[in-house]
């Protein structure tokens, strides 16, 4: 495959706020998917961030295997990260993410107040790539009723600095994803969480590498959401998509199967979670 381009002007424009704004700031807080955690870590973060405390924070837990998010905690972990899985759904579990920043953070304000400087609400940036959950973390914790402001020294207009509460104050960014995928894995797994539109890869060959993991992975999933047989060593691609289209009551377009109705049908129930908890990436098969 060659490489898929994808970055759009307001991602370029967003990489150059993030990398003005990081001197700002205290902690990153980012956000990766738990379904694909590899995936939607964007490596462009890393050269931006440098050396600031750094809170990776793995959501859609409601929706990831728990057995492998563990897994990925203990690998995140294990390179030095602060580590965390949760459900975006649960307000509590926004209280948590800003208590374990305040942690974090607690030696180097006390170092600051050691020092005499006046005491100030501590700074974090909120980074992700699109559809990790960051909308819904920012607007959980800021109730809906931020404080944006943008008169303050080197934060401008575009930049929205979110107060959360005395002592804590979130950045806001755009989700960014990475000028290219040169690694078709990445590219698959990041639309399989809808991170990106299936539609800039072949969807006939997204859905055959989906089926193909999800029987080896997790079989029976598709069997019987379907109630299908999958054989993968046969010519199972064509039969199945009629199987899927006759168990769902897909109506033939002019005596033919309905392809594009399938493959809707099947990334949907991906999406919400009706073919049940899925990771699409293993720990021991990853880099840093």
């Amino acid at each position: 495959m060659s490489q898929i381009h994808w970055f759009p002007g307001h991602m370029a424009k967003a990489r150059r706020e993030i990398s003005e704004k990081i001197k700002l700031i205290d902690i990153v807080v980012e956000l990766v998917d738990s379904r694909a955690p590899k995936a939607s870590k964007n490596p462009m973060f890393d050269e931006i961030i440098n050396n600031k405390p750094r809170l990776i924070v793995m959501t859609k837990k409601d929706l990831s295997d728990e057995r492998i998010t563990n897994q990925w905690l203990e690998y995140y972990r294990s390179l030095g990260y602060y580590a965390i899985c949760v459900n975006l759904k649960n307000f509590n579990e926004h209280q948590l993410i800003i208590k374990i920043c305040k942690e974090i953070l607690a030696e180097k304000m006390a170092k600051e107040a050691a020092k005499g400087l006046r005491p100030r609400a501590m700074r974090a940036m909120v980074l992700g790539i699109p559809n990790v959950g960051k909308s819904t973390f920012i607007n959980r914790l800021a109730k809906r009723k931020a404080t944006i402001t943008g008169n303050r020294p080197g934060v401008t207009k575009a930049q929205q600095l979110i107060r959360v509460d005395k002592d804590f104050e979130l950045f806001d960014t755009p989700g960014v994803l990475w000028p290219r995928f040169d690694d078709i894995q990445i590219a698959r797994n990041i639309a399989l969480i809808g991170s990106i539109k299936q539609q800039i890869l072949p969807l006939d060959e997204l859905f055959i590498y989906a089926v193909e993991y999800l029987v080896k992975n997790y079989p029976g999933r598709v069997e019987d959401r379907y109630q299908v047989t999958i054989d993968l060593d046969s010519d199972w691609i064509e039969p199945l998509f009629e199987d899927i289209a006759k168990n769902r009551k897909i109506k033939q377009v002019r005596g033919y199967t309905d392809y594009d109705r399938v493959l809707e049908l099947f990334y949907n129930e991906i999406f919400d979670g009706s073919l049940g908890k899925i990771t699409w990436e293993r720990p021991e098969t990853s880099t840093n």
